[in-house]
């Protein structure tokens, strides 16, 4: 036995210093939304079961975008894992820029992802990005206003009872304004949300020819009932508020209606909201054409092609995104805080289905159709986004030009000629027409 025993301890020994030695230091690039910012609090568990480190590189929503595209198409190497959505990974994916993620552990349990998400995030058939968290957009609202105003909140509002609503709770004198929407320039903030709000009122981004469709009625009826809307009920400088700003807005107090991402809802309803009382939900608005507003998004996990830590990256990303970690969640913050949108068994789950906007979120899900998004056939997938490789830099310049229009800096109509013109421009340059 004394002869065994120092074999086993070197053995021992070993294994510790090759455990040591296979453990990694890897970076993530992410958002600055707070489900992101809450992961990186319990970062330490995923070191404590795996020994590997995490590098976080967290930046605003658009600047995220530009860096972790720039970095890919030029293999750049920056990062181990990046946050994308459901624009970039079936591209990317495509072009094999993307680790695919067809390799995942039986217990990770990848057919418990809503087939919603997860076919977002694939490119024929197969995974390249794991969900954090899913969305769609609904109606948040002041319970407390909307009655001071003598009105009730239908669950399935229209866009005419919504502005109508806003004008009514605005008041001025003390700070707060009836509705708060984006209107921040880049493709997925306020691109996002006219896109998807254009929806609504039969525009489309092009015709079956790919020809660029700003020209129309129906896009002139968009842009000018969401200036209007905003002028009369809206915070000032709305033209530059986006997701974060228009949350702070909301939790200050600020606004009667926010329309927007449905991971809100925590935070309106959690510790840093002064009204988080006085909360209520809703669809968000049609105009009686058969299509709602709202828009179907994945903040998502994904590993670039080429980098030197695929193995440690992965059970990053089985961890972050695993029914584990949303019980991590729950245990320490409450049902109401976790990572929302992913997975099926969440909204099976007893204890789920009595947070007051789970229901409310999922059936804006489930009535989200990226095949089917607009009133006219159009050739492109996506609500909020046309999944062409150009879209994201022909809509950062439309949304530009939009933004300006918000700001009173061109009108309505010249803001739409020069959407038409930088569209067809660039398609025509990408040889679609």
């Amino acid at each position: 036995m004394t002869l065994r025993t120092p074999l086993c301890m070197a053995s021992a020994a070993a294994i510790i210093a090759a455990s040591a030695a296979h453990a990694e230091t890897i970076t993530i690039a992410t958002v600055n939304n707070g489900d992101m910012i809450r992961m990186q609090g319990y970062t330490d568990d995923f070191t404590a079961k795996t020994g590997h480190e995490v590098e976080w590189v967290t930046l605003e929503e658009n600047v995220l975008r530009q860096r972790v595209t720039t970095d890919i198409t030029t293999k750049g190497g920056s990062f181990d894992i990046m946050t994308i959505g459901m624009y970039e990974t079936p591209i990317w994916g495509a072009n094999e820029w993307l680790v695919p993620l067809d390799d995942l552990s039986a217990e990770y349990d990848v057919d418990d992802i809503l087939p919603a998400m997860a076919g977002g995030l694939s490119h024929d058939g197969t995974l390249y990005a794991a969900p954090f968290y899913g969305e769609s957009s609904m109606v948040m609202y002041r319970t407390d206003l909307m009655e001071k105003a003598g009105l009730e909140m239908p669950d399935a509002p229209t866009w005419d009872f919504i502005r109508e609503a806003a004008a009514a709770m605005t008041d001025r004198d003390n700070e707060i304004n009836g509705i708060c929407l984006r209107g921040k320039a880049g493709w997925g903030e306020g691109g996002a949300f006219i896109t998807a709000m254009s929806n609504s009122f039969g525009a489309r981004w092009f015709d079956m020819d790919w020809n660029a469709q700003f020209d129309t009625e129906a896009w002139a009826n968009t842009l000018n009932f969401f200036k209007g809307m905003m002028d009369e009920s809206g915070p000032s400088g709305y033209a530059t508020n986006g997701f974060n700003e228009n949350l702070n807005l909301f939790n200050q107090g600020k606004c009667g209606m926010w329309i927007d991402a449905t991971v809100a809802a925590s935070f309106v309803t959690g510790d840093g909201s002064t009204v988080a009382d006085s909360v209520g939900f809703a669809l968000a608005p049609d105009n009686g054409l058969g299509k709602r507003s709202n828009w179907l998004w994945a903040w998502a996990l994904a590993i670039p092609a080429g980098t030197q830590k695929e193995a440690a990256a992965k059970q990053f990303i089985e961890w972050a995104t695993s029914k584990e970690y949303i019980e991590l969640v729950a245990a320490n913050e409450g049902w109401a805080n976790v990572p929302p949108g992913a997975r099926t068994s969440l909204y099976e789950n007893p204890e789920y289905q009595k947070v007051p906007f789970a229901q409310m979120t999922l059936d804006s899900i489930l009535s989200a159709d990226p095949n089917n998004s607009t009133v006219e056939p159009s050739p492109y997938v996506g609500i909020q986004f046309a999944a062409i490789p150009e879209f994201a830099g022909i809509a950062t310049e439309v949304s530009q030009e939009f933004s300006a229009a918000y700001a009173g800096q061109q009108t309505v109509e010249e803001a739409l000629e020069k959407a038409q013109a930088i569209t067809n421009e660039a398609m025509e340059a990408a040889g679609y027409r």
